[in-house]
Parts: structure tokens; C-alpha cells; sequence
């Protein structure tokens, strides 16, 4: 009974210290129009806004879309909140969170026997939630203290959509982008050509095909862009347990400059 009990309080001790360190991401909201973009971000440590920070914005996956300003934590929160990471880099962290009824990027989805058939769309009209995106990055990209040499963007499944829809609809704004088990009509790559890029897909992915990053990596090639692109053999969709995981993900990201 005892071992029961300290069991539990540590489960429980953990699981306080999780959300703690979840509650340093601020919640914010901008709003514009009269619709809402509800986002949380988190400032390096002893922020100083006489100074100028790298950004890195990231895109969450479609079951973390709603209006709690909570869930598009899940999936790489932590990732920017590993002390080490805090403690040797300053920087500036968003994640906006979609509403449910909109999505990231422009693609048409179909739905037969349970399975989805996405349809990626070449140039067309933001989404609502994307506008809401280039909007408030068009706002606050203009801080002082944000460096606009230095600014990033990723995201998995739908927010890896998104990172491909975001830097075709403002290529001239990231530095570097990473883009998590997504896709994008393979047309629409010549517009981010010159980014550098890392693209990550699971093998075995049956609900986002890893044809859609391989065709998009193809295509950059063409193009003459030499993206980083790896694949896990063995992973199925949730391939950003892996690519998080990855050592050198954020120091790649952060090496580069515009």
C-alpha cells in the first residue's frame, strides 16, 4: 500500500511539473476583424525587448485544433522548453492554435471508408486560419525586438501543410523551415525554392502518404534546393516523436540566416 502511494504521488508530482512548465508559454490572442487567433508563446529567459531574438513559429497537427489555447501544446511543447535548449538559446517561441472549423493549408479532403484523400491545391486563397497566421505574423514580426534575420517556422500533418502554405504565401520572410509528415502540391515548391528545408516522414504513414513529402523533395531538387529528408522505416504517422528527438534538428534550424 505504501509503494502504491508513492507511486502515485510521483505520477502526480510529474504530471504538476509538466503543466508547469506548459504555463510558461503565455496565452495571448490576437484579433483582428473580429475573429480571434488564440496563441501561446514563450520568451527566452530574463527577456530583454532591447534586444533581438531569433522566432520560431510552429504549426500543430489537426487534433490539436479548437479554441482552448491549450492543445496545440502537445506535440512540441516540451521540445522548446528542454533547459538545455533554454539555457544556450534565446528565443522566442509561438504556436497558434487552429480553429476547428478551418485548417492550416489550402487542400481539398476527402473522406471514403474512414480513410482521408487529400488534394493539394496550387496557389488559391488562404484559409481562414492561415490569414489569421499572415496577419498576426505581419503584426508582430514587427517588434523591435524580434530579429528578422532570424525567423523560422515548422509544424507536423496539417501545421506541416501549413509550413509549406505559410513560406509560398511569405517567401521571403524565414530563414529555415521544417516540415513534419505534410504535404503540398508539388507546383507550389518553386515559390520557397531558396529555403532551406527539412522534411520528415514516417514510412509506414497510411494517413498522410510519404509521397506528398518525397514529391515535394523531388521537386525542390529540380529546382536546384538540396532539403535534408529523412525518413523513419518504421513509423507510421506520428513521425515527430522521432524528428523532435533528432539532435541536431533546432541547431540545423538556428544556423541559418537570411
Amino acid at each position: 500500500m505504501k509503494r502504491t502511494s508513492i507511486f502515485l504521488l510521483l505520477f502526480f508530482l510529474c504530471n504538476a511539473a509538466f503543466a508547469q512548465d506548459l504555463s510558461l508559454y503565455k496565452k495571448e490572442a490576437f484579433i483582428t476583424n473580429g475573429d480571434t487567433l488564440k496563441y501561446r508563446i514563450l520568451y527566452p529567459k530574463n527577456f530583454d525587448s532591447q534586444k533581438k531574438y531569433p522566432v520560431i513559429l510552429f504549426l500543430h497537427g489537426r487534433g490539436e485544433s479548437g479554441n482552448d489555447n491549450e492543445k496545440q501544446l502537445t506535440n512540441g511543447g516540451k521540445l522548446f522548453l528542454d533547459e538545455n535548449f533554454r539555457n544556450n538559446n534565446e528565443v522566442i517561441t509561438i504556436f497558434p492554435q487552429c480553429a476547428s472549423n478551418s485548417y492550416w493549408a489550402n487542400v481539398e479532403i476527402d473522406t471514403v471508408n474512414t480513410k482521408r484523400f487529400f488534394t493539394f491545391v496550387k496557389g488559391g486563397k488562404p484559409t481562414k486560419a492561415m490569414n489569421l497566421v499572415l496577419q498576426f505574423t505581419n503584426s508582430y514580426f514587427k517588434n523591435s525586438f524580434v530579429d528578422p534575420t532570424k525567423i523560422y517556422v515548422g509544424g507536423l500533418s496539417m501545421g506541416g501543410m501549413g509550413t509549406f502554405e505559410i513560406l509560398r504565401r511569405k517567401p521571403n520572410t524565414f530563414a529555415a523551415a521544417f516540415a513534419i509528415c505534410g504535404g503540398d502540391n508539388v507546383q507550389n515548391a518553386k515559390k520557397y525554392k531558396h529555403v532551406p528545408l527539412w522534411i520528415f516522414h514516417g514510412g509506414l504513414d497510411d494517413v498522410v502518404t510519404p509521397q506528398f513529402s518525397y514529391g515535394v523533395y523531388r521537386e525542390l531538387r529540380k529546382l536546384g534546393n538540396m532539403p535534408k529528408f529523412t525518413v523513419y522505416l518504421k513509423a507510421n504517422h506520428n513521425s515527430w516523436d522521432s524528428a523532435f528527438a533528432e539532435p541536431g534538428l533546432l541547431p540545423w534550424l538556428l544556423s541559418h540566416k537570411k
